[in-house]
C-alpha cells in the first residue's frame, strides 16, 4: 500500500479520475490494467517487492509481458515517502516507469527522483480545466540516460556480488535492472525471431 495511507477525499476522486482518463488513452496501443483507490488487483513484482502501480501496461499477445508502468501522483503524494517506496521500485524495473504529477510539482518531483535515483522514462504533468484534464509530456529520457541508468545499476550490483552473502546476491541484482525502453524491446524481439 502507498505511504499515503488517506488522501483527502477530493484529491482522491481527482487521482482515480486521471487514472481512468489514462486507462482510456493508453487501452489503444496496450492491454492496460488499473489498480485504482483500494483495490490491489493487478501487481508487478520486482526482485522481492510487489508492488501495486496505479496502471500496468502489459502486451495484448497470450504472454501478457509486463511492457510499462504508471504511476500517478496528487499534490499530497509527490513526496519522499511516495518516491522511495514506489517511484524507486518501479524506476528499477526493466519495463518503462511513467510518471504523472499535477503540473505544481513537477520541480518536486524531478528532485525526488534524483535524490532516490528513479529512472523516470517520461514525466508527465497534469492539469484540469473544467470538466477536461490535459496531459503534457515534461521530460523523456533520452537513450544516453538509459543507459547511464543501466551502467550505474550493473556497478551496483558488481559491488553487491563481492561483499554480499548469495540471497542478499540474488535480491540486489534483481531490484537494480534498469528499464528498457519499449522500443528496444520490441527490436530484440524481432532480432531473436530471426
Amino acid at each position: 500500500m502507498s505511504p499515503i495511507l488517506v488522501r483527502p477525499v477530493r484529491e482522491q476522486l481527482e487521482h482515480d479520475r486521471v487514472i481512468r482518463l489514462l486507462q482510456v488513452r493508453l487501452k489503444k496501443r496496450n492491454e492496460v490494467a488499473a489498480n485504482i483507490g483500494a483495490e490491489q488487483t493487478v501487481p508487478v513484482k520486482i526482485g522481492t517487492v510487489q508492488i501495486y502501480p496505479d496502471l500496468v501496461l502489459t502486451t495484448a499477445d497470450r504472454a501478457r509481458k509486463l511492457i510499462g508502468t504508471v504511476e500517478v501522483e496528487t499534490g499530497e503524494s509527490v513526496n519522499h515517502l511516495e518516491a522511495m517506496a514506489q517511484w524507486a521500485h518501479l524506476g528499477r524495473a526493466r519495463a518503462p516507469f511513467h510518471l504523472y504529477v499535477p503540473s505544481g510539482c513537477i520541480e518536486m518531483a524531478r528532485r525526488l527522483a534524483a535524490e532516490n535515483r528513479v529512472n523516470v522514462t517520461e514525466l508527465w504533468s497534469f492539469h484540469t480545466i473544467g470538466d477536461q484534464t490535459r496531459f503534457t509530456l515534461v521530460h523523456r529520457a533520452t537513450p544516453a540516460e538509459l543507459r547511464t541508468a543501466a551502467k550505474t545499476a550493473r556497478s551496483v550490483r558488481s559491488a553487491a556480488r563481492k561483499t554480499a552473502p548469495p540471497a542478499v546476491k540474488k535480491a540486489v541484482k534483481a531490484v537494480t535492472r534498469p528499464a528498457k525502453p519499449a522500443a528496444v524491446a520490441k527490436t530484440t524481439k524481432t532480432q531473436k525471431r530471426k
